[in-house]
């Protein structure tokens, strides 16, 4: 099959019609199928405005915390009752916090993933217990191995395939948007040890899993506060970062940079004859030319380089490690030349009314400094980058400075030229 997509949510469905199929009993576990299952719709309703406000703030993927009930029956239910408790529990979140802004055949991929993470988990427990999953739990030693192993092989699937579909439709996707944020990462293991905690309690006292739901909301506040000030730093038309968080982040750089003794060099570019792309094709294709723009950017530096907008055309990347104490700055320049290279080759594809609209012969100008060798903190750095981009803008645009060192080739022919834009494919 070579929609890989579709390949999983099959799968998915072919195991839940064989273990609903193969269970046993439907007395057994039906208790506790209806109690997780009305946790979970409870822990919906009570966040639900919460929920709404995170994906309002933030499309990316991110957890969404109600695997602490759908791990907790891949722990303690057989696995045709887990498999149902996932699909009820993620049905209603969507129903109720994430329709319409994720669409129906995403929601399916999710929810695809979690149903096959949870069989995977389940079939763990039961082969660690003997299908005693009880039993299992509450065996001392050899429980918190088989919820250890369960949590690591329902993060395994689950991850591994986001991660999959992630890297299938982003082919120029960066580490952190396959494997996801280390925070992210972290508050989906601290989600699943709550889960495990949750299946405990059912196993001993019932009565004692409403003590998990206190703690559920706070968790759902903190990381709605921290979507909230992802966002207030972060520059709305680009993703990149916004000014004031691009310079708070480079002072801690520069700072971590003074105490190891090391180097970090800082480049400021300016996109070419911008003001005449949106006076010729108005403000939306301005905001695309942008965005891929960013895109260039980001994937040309590495994961770790701060790459900011400064407002307007304006961009900037901080590059920590960069060595400049020769003067040189033959590494900063690589980069930079590399930048402009990429630029110069950009084709932006935009749909208006008119038809497809084609935006080419773009270019920036781009001057660079280094710490300590240009300056002694970022103010410093960022001046000295600041009048070698000038520089570069005096010598015909399209050009690449360091410092306030005289070029060591000439801008191409064309760079004075505005960017060329064409309806339909040139």
């Amino acid at each position: 099959m070579r929609n890989p997509v579709l390949l999983v949510e099959v799968t998915a469905l072919a195991l839940v019609v064989l273990h609903v199929a193969r269970t046993p009993s439907w007395a057994e576990g039906s208790l506790g199928l209806a109690v997780l299952c009305l946790l979970g719709v409870a822990h919906t309703e009570i966040a639900v405005g919460v929920e709404r406000m995170r994906r309002r703030v933030t499309e990316a993927p991110h957890v969404d915390l109600s695997s602490v009930w759908t791990f907790a029956g891949a722990l303690l239910l057989p696995t045709g009752y887990a498999v149902l408790t996932a699909i009820v529990v993620h049905g209603h979140l969507w129903w109720r916090a994430w329709r319409p802004r994720v669409p129906a055949y995403r929601q399916l991929f999710s929810t695809a993933t979690v149903v096959l993470a949870c069989i995977a988990a389940s079939t763990v427990v039961g082969a660690i217990g003997s299908g005693d999953l009880r039993g299992t739990l509450m065996d001392g030693p050899m429980g918190l191995v088989a919820v250890g192993v369960a949590l690591l092989v329902y993060t395994t699937v689950n991850g591994g395939l986001i991660a999959g579909a992630i890297a299938v439709s982003t082919p120029q996707a960066t580490t952190a948007q396959v494997l996801g944020h280390w925070d992210e990462n972290m508050l989906e293991i601290a989600t699943l040890c709550l889960g495990g905690l949750a299946a405990v309690a059912l196993a001993t006292n019932p009565w004692l899993i409403v003590l998990a739901l206190p703690a559920l909301l706070v968790l759902h506040r903190a990381v709605l506060v921290r979507h909230l000030e992802e966002a207030a730093s972060t520059d709305g038309k680009t993703g990149l970062l916004n000014a004031a968080a691009w310079h708070s982040a480079a002072e801690r750089e520069l700072r971590r940079a003074r105490r190891a003794g090391g180097s970090a060099a800082v480049l400021i570019l300016d996109l070419d004859h911008f003001k005449a792309v949106n006076d010729h094709h108005g403000h939306l294709a301005g905001d695309e030319v942008l965005t891929e723009l960013a895109s260039v950017l980001r994937g040309e530096v590495r994961d770790n380089d701060l790459v900011g907008r400064f407002g307007g055309e304006e961009f900037v990347i901080l590059l920590p490690g960069l060595d400049g104490r020769d003067g040189e700055h033959s590494e900063l320049r690589a980069v930079a030349e590399r930048i402009r290279r990429r630029v110069a080759d950009l084709t932006v594809m935009i749909d208006t009314a008119d038809g497809p609209l084609t935006v080419r012969d773009l270019s920036v100008s781009i001057g660079g400094a280094t710490y300590p060798h240009d300056g002694a903190d970022l103010r410093q750095v960022l001046s000295v980058a600041d009048a070698a981009l000038y520089a570069a803008k005096r010598a015909g645009r399209n050009v690449v400075r360091m410092s306030l060192h005289l070029p060591r080739h000439r801008p191409s022919a064309h760079a004075d030229e505005p960017p060329a834009a064409s309806n339909g494919v040139p």
